[in-house]
């Protein structure tokens, strides 16, 4: 059940500001950049930091890998929107969306390097388990991620398992095609801030 709160209380500058945004972009303002205009002070200015961190930040992990690591959180939580926002950022990111597909397809065949796949194994695990041994971690690093590249992977899980959460519980609406792969090229020009 979709919530209607996300089509309403937001400021005058945040109204101008979609406004701006359907102009420019010719789509509608999706769903998860409602959420985090609506109430920022208790969610959305401190998510957005945290995302644009994880997402964005110093890391040995690409934006694309880690875009791929949001898409498979997504997959694993089943949550439709972000599957679909992340499956087409990761495309971009890489320029190689059936590398994206085949990795949400089945991790075990796909073309990834092994400290990607072991990481996605234990971000998968966590998701859907949530929680990984000692085991889980050696063998990530035993497959060559280091341990700040599993930091960093664990940031984007936390981040996208409550992310998709929100909007599983907000039902943010699904886009067309075209809307996803424009969000895409906007979170890869501007990231999450």
């Amino acid at each position: 059940m979709r919530l209607d709160i996300l089509n309403h209380g937001y400021s005058r500058g945040t109204k101008m500001l979609f406004a701006m945004i359907r102009l420019f972009s010719r789509q509608p303002v999706p769903d998860a950049a409602k959420l985090v205009f609506y109430r920022p002070d208790f969610y959305g200015t401190l998510a957005k930091k945290f995302t644009h961190e994880a997402m964005r930040g110093p890391s040995a992990w690409s934006v694309a890998d880690r875009e791929l690591m949001a898409a498979y959180v997504s997959k694993v939580n089943n949550s439709a929107f972000c599957i679909s926002a992340h499956t087409a950022t990761a495309g971009q990111a890489y320029a190689d969306g059936s590398r994206v597909a085949a990795v949400l397809d089945d991790l075990d065949s796909a073309p990834v390097d092994e400290p990607l796949r072991a990481t996605l194994r234990i971000l998968g695990k966590l998701t859907q388990e949530g929680t990984v041994t000692a085991e889980d971690m050696q063998a990530a690093l035993a497959a060559g991620a280091s341990p700040q590249q599993l930091k960093d992977a664990l940031a984007v899980c936390a981040s996208f398992n409550t992310t998709n959460r929100l909007a599983d519980t907000f039902g943010f609406a699904q886009l067309t095609p075209e809307a996803f792969e424009a969000g895409a090229k906007y979170l890869l020009k501007r990231g999450y801030q």
